[in-house]
């Protein structure tokens, strides 16, 4: 198992370098850069921008600029923001927390929801109960997460219950730690929905296929001769297999949904770095715009790598042996 993570490290290091060549080249094909939004400022001079560009060589070809945002970046120097004048480590400090919370919380809001709702509607295939979830899994694929977002911050308004926008309350520092963090799960709630159901209806579906699956095998049939209760077959035989596929999907969604959570903040208020990266985008700021993306490369393989972990723990009949999984 040590040499195989080794093997995966290993190989993740030229994809990040592939990744980052592609995404900067991208970023450059857009015209103009951030330094030309500056020169419509009549108090900064021509001379002042020319010793910027040069500085941060923006006066270089892209494949040049790429190669010293290389150098840069195996000093662990993801370079300087323009639009937050600050380093884009600094920035990504302070808002990736945030981010890294709420999508976590949407992918367990996600998890708990539609592993037990795929496996009822497989086993009341066609009832009452199939139909109404499966119904729940179509809306929840269907609707924009913008407008689910608009959707509950309405219903929030109207009713009174939950907070509407935001991270804290305004009296949050003279809350003890206890109700601090009641107050932040309250916060929490509103975007974890909007942000988790599309990927609640994608699992639950890929969970009723899996287990309808597994529950037309032999071994289920053979299960079931032996005299063991209904309970322990769908429960422990049937789920444990059905869930198997589905654990592969937990790197892609982690990367999904830290990248799925920018609007999502954007609407609710929240804190993480997604207005900071719309703000980027729309100001050409190209360091921040790399380290984020560098950001999401590095969380979809350490999220692979941890499903592949999770999927060999799990199952033992999967080794990592050679250059099998």
């Amino acid at each position: 198992m040590f040499h195989y993570i080794l093997r995966r490290i290993a190989i993740s290091i030229p994809l990040l370098f592939a990744i980052s060549f592609i995404a900067f080249m991208i970023i450059q094909m857009a015209p103009g850069n951030y330094f030309d939004q500056i020169r419509m400022n009549p108090q900064i001079s021509e001379e002042t921008v020319k010793n910027y560009e040069q500085k941060y060589h923006f006066d270089k070809n892209p494949v040049i600029q790429y190669g010293y945002w290389l150098i840069n970046l195996a000093k662990l120097n993801l370079g300087y923001s323009f639009s937050q004048s600050a380093s884009v480590w600094n920035v990504l400090k302070s808002r990736l927390l945030n981010t890294l919370l709420l999508s976590v919380s949407a992918m367990i809001f996600a998890w708990l929801l539609a592993i037990p709702m795929g496996v009822l509607c497989a086993v009341n295939r066609n009832k009452f109960l199939d139909r109404f979830f499966s119904g729940i899994a179509f809306i929840g694929l269907s609707i924009p997460n913008f407008f689910l977002a608009l959707l509950l911050l309405y219903m929030a308004s109207r009713v009174g219950i939950l907070p509407v926008g935001g991270m804290i309350s305004a009296k949050y520092e003279d809350l003890s730690l206890f109700g601090k963090i009641l107050d932040i799960g309250k916060h929490l709630i509103l975007p974890t929905v909007v942000l988790g159901t599309s990927a609640m209806a994608g699992l639950l579906r890929l969970s009723r296929g899996n287990m309808l699956e597994v529950l037309g095998s032999p071994f289920i049939t053979t299960a079931r001769a032996k005299g063991l209760s209904e309970t322990r077959v769908i429960g422990v035989h049937a789920l444990k297999n059905a869930v198997n596929p589905l654990i592969t999907l937990f790197g892609y969604q982690l990367s999904g949904l830290l990248s799925g959570a920018a609007l999502t903040e954007i609407i609710c208020g929240w804190p993480g770095i997604g207005s900071i990266m719309l703000e980027a985008a729309r100001k050409q700021d190209l360091f921040l715009l790399m380290g984020n993306i560098l950001l999401a490369g590095v969380l979809l393989i350490i999220g692979n790598l941890i499903a592949d972990l999770i999927l060999a723990w799990i199952d033992p009949r999967i080794r990592y042996k050679g250059n099998v999984i």
